[in-house]
């Protein structure tokens, strides 16, 4: 909420889930690990979209009736090039979209690694360029 969000969703919460069934015009879906795509998928709207972002290592099955009937997409897009990032920084600028990121220190690079290693991570790790200079 903190982060700009109207609402949170909890997806291991059925009644969550159900409440929001049909109610999104668009799902991001960033999940690397395999999950069930048809729960996600319950959740478009009628012309509404899931896109998947987040590629897991396996087959991740759907039913096609989650999506040919209600007529909804389900769409995938692999990491863009440098216009494309400099396109979404840009436009997070404009529109003041920001993260929570921990910046650290280059020095400090094995102890992150150790962090993330004990799943001690909240947020992505940015390492401060300027701190090679230090080194």
């Amino acid at each position: 909420m903190r982060l700009g969000a109207d609402e949170v969703v909890l997806s291991n919460d059925p009644d969550a889930m159900k409440k929001h069934t049909a109610s999104f015009d668009i799902i991001l879906d960033t999940v690397s690990a395999s999950h069930d795509l048809g729960a996600y998928m319950s959740m478009v709207k009628l012309d509404g979209t899931m896109v998947m972002v987040g590629l897991p290592d396996a087959p991740t099955p759907i039913h096609s009736f989650s999506f040919c009937i209600p007529r909804r997409s389900l769409a995938g897009s692999a990491i863009g090039g440098v216009g494309e990032t400099q396109e979404m920084l840009n436009y997070c600028a404009e529109h003041n979209i920001v993260s929570d990121v921990e910046v650290i220190p280059i020095q400090k690079i094995n102890e992150a690694f150790e962090r993330i290693v004990k799943n001690d991570v909240k947020y992505r790790f940015v390492i401060d360029m300027a701190t090679l200079k230090q080194t």
